[in-house]
């Protein structure tokens, strides 16, 4: 159902049972998958793509230019997949010209005034707690949970299946599994709880403990952890994931518990 109040562009793309209420806006260059409800005042910008079955809450902005000085009116979008929840007030930037797409998965929930700055990549079922504020370029991996009033800086990533609690500065990569807080930010454990809800086994979890054990707790530095690591546990896929985001953070990875 369209109301007869919203503004929509003859552009626009919408897909079956769409619902849009009064007085929210919808530029050309949009599509809307099916099944989609959007609620009264929500403005969406030229070059957004929104999956099936989302549903956005009043005042949410989407596909709006970036906040970027170097940003030239390039070719840029918005792309956003399946079943994801969009709450009151948040606004999500388009890309840049580093990715040319600000991307959210499938199965997210971002609560009340979250803002996703540009080229900032999100995967599946990420949960972004009220006032979270995401830098451009910040990239967090599936199933990562960010409480209330967190705060990243452009470039870091956010490992999958972490949870960072409230109020927390992301300064650093955040590697997966695993619990941060803190000022500065520091390893608070690994999410055991989060993990279990996700099925993932006992003996999963197991290693887990004993490989962020190795790096936080029993040796001095990051680089030492990893050695002891390679030399003295087995290869397995949880293993090299973990090994591979550490490796692969150039600006380094949050410190271990003072």
């Amino acid at each position: 159902m369209i109301s007869p109040l919203a503004n929509i562009s003859a552009d626009a793309k919408l897909g079956q049972d769409v619902v849009v209420d009064s007085f929210s806006t919808i530029f050309e260059d949009v599509v809307i998958g099916d099944g989609t409800r959007v609620h009264p005042n929500v403005t969406i910008y030229p070059g957004t793509r929104i999956g099936k079955n989302c549903e956005i809450f009043p005042g949410a902005v989407i596909g709006v230019v970036p906040q970027d000085l170097k940003f030239n009116g390039e070719y840029t979008t918005v792309e956003i997949g399946d079943n994801t929840i969009i709450r009151e007030c948040v606004t999500i930037h388009r890309g840049t010209n580093d990715m040319f797409k600000t991307t959210i998965g499938s199965n997210c929930l971002l609560m009340t005034y979250v803002h996703i700055a540009h080229d900032c990549q999100i995967g599946d079922h990420v949960i972004l707690a009220s006032y979270v504020g995401l830098s451009g370029h910040v990239t967090i991996d599936d199933y990562a949970i960010l409480e209330g009033k967190v705060a990243a800086q452009q470039f870091v990533r956010i490992g999958a299946h972490s949870f960072i609690g409230g109020a927390s500065l992301i300064r650093k990569n955040v590697p997966p599994y695993i619990k941060a807080a803190r000022e500065p930010m520091t390893f608070a454990g690994v999410n055991s709880v989060g993990l279990r809800r996700r099925g993932i086994s006992d003996e999963d979890i197991r290693e887990i403990e004993d490989i962020y054990r190795t790096i936080y707790v029993q040796n001095n530095n990051v680089s030492k952890g990893l050695e002891v690591i390679k030399e003295t546990m087995k290869d397995s896929p949880i293993r090299k994931e973990i090994i591979d985001f550490i490796e692969g953070s150039d600006k380094g990875i949050i410190r271990g518990m003072i």
